[in-house]
């Protein structure tokens, strides 16, 4: 309806329809005129101008083998400007659009913008420019637009074109060591199982990196708990303290709740005043609900790597997440309260579902860190004495890939991510799947383009320079941009970078690319607990639910949906279902009591 390749054949067509109805030529057609493409899209331009035009077609027509009249010659004219303004009415229209997408996708009262125009038609034709012009500026009224011919041409472009593909041939070079195949993710599942056999056995477990600590929680809820629990959550800077009600068979409910900040001195003096200043916290909460004086019992989810010999002790192994009070290490966490329940946030995550969900055997925590949890066979735990029934036990999965075995997965990001740590060498598996760290290999991508012109014009901020200044929050928003990637420019803007649209759509693909990752490994650790469960059980099929918490799963557009086909594909033989945790790993930790 508007190129150059039909617009003399629909010319054509019209004259003898018109022609055989008697209105033109006397009613007579040559053959000529009769044959498909013999009236060319360059008649029309020639025939639709000013002062030869009617001379032209009387030209045109009879070349035809036609005899027209200087009223044909006129009408023929005429049917030509009908079709060439169409084409440039429809051209406009569509422009228009594009256009207004933009206008709106930028968020502006009057968008100032450019159009380049290439093409025979506009070029040539004497009036298709002016008219295109005309309607794209009636209907965009509040727009500035102006038209720029290309200069040509096919050299220049050929050449642009070759940088362009040149250079997204550069960044997927970058990228594609950060897309996992099917194999790879498999590879991955098995390498965990290996993992996770030499942290349950008595002789490897010193030298294994998946701890898989015992957790004295030996079942899970049943739905005949009851009664008044206080819940203490310590997992970073601010800790909860909750009253939570448990009554026969019906669901646990937080009847009331609390926040505190542990101040930086506190964090970082001695375990003494941190422990005393969470004390302190837990009488002013008692006070706070108006039950001061009143004892009860004590659920602690401390989401810290313990070591436990019981249900209710755990010896801290090491502080994480910025805590550095001293005299902890090596000692019982456990203070003067009645602490019935000591558990790790994951244990607290598949406590808490498991009161929703009794297939509910597997915990998992995807936010600032990552670990999980699930229920093994007695017989399997060497470092527990007794073979019967089964015990929860934490894997500090985070720490997978510490002894090198996912060296050949790792790229040159997640080691210059690692060297930069605080905890250079360690946490190798969750440096490469959660939240605290994803954000920071994306910024290390977006540098390496930058550094080799492949993004923002080759300039980088001093900003983007900063460590940590690129937030995982960012890869959440980012890939929840739809809208002509306005947030994405917004974020951009945030970090002293000037963006084209094309780099906001690399931008995206980075963070699409890193937070895929994750979820597929993530998924691939997530396989290999569930497939060992299975086999433990010398089960064909087996149908369990994971309790999963944390930011990145919750916030994240595709995380979640990432890591459950993933463990589909790798786990054929178990049907696992995800169990959001509802605020689950403070309040659980009563349960345990139980269990």
């Amino acid at each position: 309806m508007i190129s150059g390749m039909y617009m003399g054949e629909l010319v054509r067509l019209i004259l003898v329809k018109m022609a055989k109805e008697h209105l033109l030529f006397g009613g007579k057609v040559s053959s000529d005129l009769l044959t498909k493409g013999h009236f060319e899209t360059r008649y029309v331009s020639a025939i639709e101008k000013e002062k030869e035009g009617l001379q032209k077609a009387h030209e045109i027509l009879t070349k035809l083998g036609l005899d027209p009249s200087h009223e044909d010659c006129v009408a023929t004219r005429r049917i030509c400007e009908v079709v060439s303004t169409r084409s440039a009415n429809l051209c406009g229209a569509a422009l228009a659009a594009v256009l207004r997408r933009i206008k709106e996708n930028k968020g502006i009262d009057r968008l100032r913008s450019t159009v380049g125009v290439d093409g025979t038609v506009y070029k040539k034709h004497p009036h298709f420019a002016h008219r295109l012009h005309k309607v794209v500026r009636c209907l965009l009224p509040d727009c500035d637009i102006q038209f720029i011919r290309s200069g040509d041409g096919s050299g220049k472009r050929t050449a642009m074109v070759n940088v362009v593909a040149a250079q997204h041939q550069a960044r997927q070079e970058i990228l594609d060591p950060l897309r996992l195949s099917y194999e790879q993710l498999m590879e991955v599942k098995e390498r965990m199982k290996e993992e996770m056999e030499l942290g349950l056995a008595q002789e490897t477990h010193n030298e294994a990196t998946v701890k898989m600590l015992p957790t004295y929680v030996c079942a899970t809820p049943d739905g005949t708990e009851k009664g008044d629990f206080l819940a203490l959550d310590l997992g970073g800077t601010n800790f909860r303290v909750l009253l939570v009600r448990v009554r026969n068979g019906m669901r646990h409910s937080v009847e009331k709740h609390k926040i505190y900040k542990i101040p930086l001195d506190i964090m970082q003096g001695t375990g003494d005043e941190l422990f005393d200043y969470i004390v302190n916290c837990i009488s002013k909460f008692l006070e706070y609900i108006g039950m001061k004086g009143v004892s009860l019992p004590l659920g602690f989810t401390f989401s810290f790597p313990c070591h436990q010999n019981r249900l209710n002790e755990a010896i801290l192994l090491k502080w994480t997440k910025g805590f550095k009070a001293t005299g902890c290490e090596g000692e019982d966490v456990e203070f003067d309260l009645n602490v019935v329940a000591v558990v790790n946030d994951t244990v607290g995550t598949m406590m808490s579902c498991g009161f929703e969900d009794p297939y509910c055997e597997v915990g998992l925590i995807v936010g600032t860190g990552s670990n999980a949890c699930y229920m093994e066979e007695m017989k399997n735990v060497e470092l527990v004495e007794g073979d019967e029934g089964r015990m929860c036990i934490n894997m500090e999965w985070g720490s997978f890939g510490d002894n090198g075995c996912l060296d050949d997965i790792r790229t040159e990001f997640d080691v210059v991510v690692d060297e930069n740590s605080l905890n250079a060498g360690k946490q190798r598996f969750e440096k490469m799947i959660s939240g605290m760290y994803l954000g920071e290999i994306v910024r290390n991508i977006l540098i390496r383009f930058t550094e080799r012109g492949l993004l923002f014009r080759g300039r980088i901020s001093e900003r983007l320079k900063t460590r940590g200044i690129f937030e995982t929050k960012f890869l959440s928003q980012i890939e929840s941009d739809h809208l002509a990637l306005v947030q994405v420019h917004s974020i951009l803007q945030r970090l002293g970078l000037e963006s084209t649209c094309d780099d906001r759509i690399i931008v995206k693909e980075v963070c699409t690319v890193i937070a895929r990752r994750a979820g597929q490994l993530c998924g691939a650790g997530m396989a290999a607990v569930v497939d060992k469960i299975r086999e433990n059980r010398g089960m064909d099929f087996l149908k369990i639910t994971v309790g999963v918490d944390g930011s990145l799963y919750k916030f994240h557009p595709h995380f979640s949906s990432v890591m459950h086909e993933t463990v589909k594909q790798l786990s054929p033989k178990c049907e696992v279902t995800f169990l959001q945790s509802e605020d689950g790993s403070g309040k659980s930790a009563a349960l345990s009591h139980h269990c």
